[in-house]
C-alpha cells in the first residue's frame, strides 16, 4: 500500500498525490475514481463523498500544509494548503479532527486558484 499514488484534477489543474499506509487511505483508494464539486473554507477545499468513515486513532484538527485528509462529520475529502477560519497561527486548521491519508507531492499551493463550484476528481494515477 505505500506509496499508492493518485492524481487530483480540480477545475483546470491536476497533480499527483501520494498516499500514507492508513485504513482511510485503503478505503478511499478502493473507492477512486471519486468525484465532486469543490468548496472552500479560507485555504482549504473540500468535497462530499458516499464514503462514510468514523475518525482515526489519530486524528487531528491541526495539519500540515499539503495534507490529503478525510472528514467524518461531512464524509468529505480535505485538501489544506495554508490557514483556515480556524487557525489560530499560521496552521492549516480543520473544522475538527481529520483522518490524514496523504499528501500532495508538488506545490499545493496550486490549490489557489480552485473556486468553489469546480469540479473535482481523485483517480489511480
Amino acid at each position: 500500500m505505500s506509496g499508492n499514488r493518485i492524481k487530483i484534477q480540480a477545475g483546470d489543474i491536476s497533480i499527483s498525490c501520494v498516499l500514507n499506509e492508513t485504513e482511510t487511505a485503503k478505503t478511499v483508494f478502493s473507492h477512486l475514481p471519486i468525484e465532486g464539486t469543490a468548496n472552500t473554507w479560507g485555504e482549504e477545499i473540500y468535497f462530499s463523498t458516499d464514503i462514510s468513515l468514523d475518525n482515526d486513532e489519530d486524528s487531528r484538527d491541526v495539519v500540515d500544509s499539503g495534507s490529503l485528509a478525510y472528514w467524518p462529520p461531512g464524509n468529505a475529502i480535505c485538501i489544506f494548503f495554508g490557514r483556515t477560519p480556524a487557525s489560530i497561527e499560521n496552521e492549516p486548521r480543520a473544522a475538527s479532527p481529520v483522518n490524514i491519508f496523504g499528501r500532495v507531492d508538488g506545490d499545493e499551493h496550486i490549490f489557489r486558484s480552485v473556486k468553489s463550484g469546480s469540479p473535482m476528481r481523485l483517480e489511480m494515477e
